[in-house]
């Protein structure tokens, strides 16, 4: 991409944004300029141009040559499209960064576990020697990355359907497709929609690449050399059996004692693994620091084992399918928290789960009324207001031997500033409940 003399509107005042202005500067763009709906917007980088509050008529006063969106922002929005009134392509940050980064990509997608392979594959890659960074939608910009002198040799890049709506040439050497399920629709019209965003990651790889997929995944056919793994189905290069990754007869992993141990972690492991291999390490190189690893905060994290009760904390379950994986991976009976924004997801997948593994459903939140309707024929159900009052609930139900997995399957949005804000709620308020 040459972008030498070329006029680039920056739409996003985020930190993606504020990456990519900086990189189409640094290769020789004649203006990049920030442009953001927020009046109250900021940026504090001196050498960057920002326009808090841009309306449609900015945008076609700047006359861009690229435009270049954050992943929150529809490339088919009017404010949008505004942009292109001379005929100017869009893209994202991440396909703006492909563009001008010189190491080897390793992309990660998926509708849930993304972020824990991400940063696993990072840690193996850093203790196998080799240099690394985690960016894109997890970590740093990808844009910072290649502007990074010198680059690591590899970028470990958790990619989102939202970011792969507007690439072009992205190519990654590894591409992984943890699992997919709804998700999102106040963004897609349809769940094909949503699938075919993530789709892309495929899009230009080639027999010489690799893919790693969940067994039962149902892809069309794609390209790349595909290898898969699973936890749940028994077949797969890898499997997951007693707490051990095997590989046919052969144990690759036990992963009892360690942070990983429960299924769908389990499957984050395998494809580490399977992408450490790809890019041509030695299990011996790696596979000892899996046992050093711990996941990101709030992914089915212990709070506490007292009295006997496991409270897990797996507030980042932003979708339905994440709680599913969260409910499979339990071997105890379950008191279920859930609840949150309404996202319009349908929660009668959940039905087996429940019957199988939930003595006890607590709801709250915006969703909660759904969520009794859906869940009070199979198990007992309790609806409330907020976290707090739902960890109370759970006190007075649970007992010992039973898991308090509080996995809330919808985002956060109408209580909270974020999964992580509810999850430091959900922790607070369970040290508090069990002190008293």
């Amino acid at each position: 991409m040459n972008l030498n003399g070329k006029k680039v509107a920056i739409l996003g005042c985020g930190r993606s944004g504020v990456a990519a202005a900086r990189l189409a500067l640094a290769k020789g763009a004649a203006a990049a300029c920030i442009f953001d709906i927020n009046p109250h917007a900021s940026c504090t980088d001196p050498g960057i141009s920002l326009i808090p509050g841009a309306g449609e008529a900015e945008a076609r006063a700047f006359a861009a040559d690229l435009v270049v969106i954050s992943p929150g922002i529809e490339a088919d929005s009017p404010w949008t499209l505004a942009f292109t009134c001379a005929g100017a392509p869009i893209i994202g940050e991440i396909e703006l960064a492909c563009q001008f980064y010189t190491g080897r990509i390793i992309g990660i997608t998926g509708t849930n576990g993304k972020t824990t392979t991400t940063a696993l594959i990072e840690h193996l890659l850093l203790s196998a020697g080799k240099s690394a960074k985690a960016c894109g939608n997890y970590g740093f910009p990808f844009c910072e990355l290649a502007l990074a002198e010198p680059a690591p040799e590899f970028a470990v890049l958790e990619v989102s359907s939202f970011q792969m709506e507007t690439i072009r040439s992205f190519r990654p050497e590894v591409a992984i497709w943890l699992n997919f399920a709804p998700d999102h629709m106040d963004r897609y019209k349809k769940v094909s929609d949503y699938f075919e965003a993530k789709f892309r990651i495929f899009e230009n790889m080639g027999p010489e690449q690799t893919a790693i997929v969940r067994v039962g995944e149902a892809l069309p056919r794609i390209a790349p050399r595909v290898v898969e793994f699973s936890a749940f189905e028994g077949s797969g290069l890898l499997r997951y059996e007693g707490g051990r990754i095997m590989q046919e007869e052969r144990e690759v992993i036990d992963l009892r004692g360690t942070a990983m141990v429960q299924a769908h972690n389990a499957e984050n492991t395998m494809a580490a693994i399977l992408a450490c291999r790809a890019i041509g390490l030695t299990d011996e190189q790696f596979l000892p620091f899996i046992r050093s690893f711990s996941p990101p905060h709030y992914r089915c994290e212990v709070v506490t084992d007292q009295g006997g009760i496991l409270w897990l904390n797996d507030s980042k379950s932003t979708n339905l399918h994440s709680t599913e994986a969260a409910l499979r991976s339990q071997t105890q009976p379950v008191i279920l928290i859930a609840g949150g924004k309404d996202k319009g997801l349908d929660y009668s997948p959940l039905e087996p789960l429940l019957r199988r593994s939930v003595r006890h459903c607590i709801v709250f939140g915006q969703i909660a009324e759904q969520l009794e309707n859906t869940f009070s024929p199979i198990c007992p159900t309790t609806r409330v207001q907020t976290v707090p009052e739902a960890v109370q609930a759970a006190a007075r139900h649970a007992h010992a031997g039973d898991v308090v997995l509080f996995s809330p399957g919808t985002s956060s949005f109408d209580q909270f500033t974020g999964y992580v804000q509810r999850g430091q709620c959900f922790h607070d308020a369970v040290l508090l409940t069990i002190s008293q």
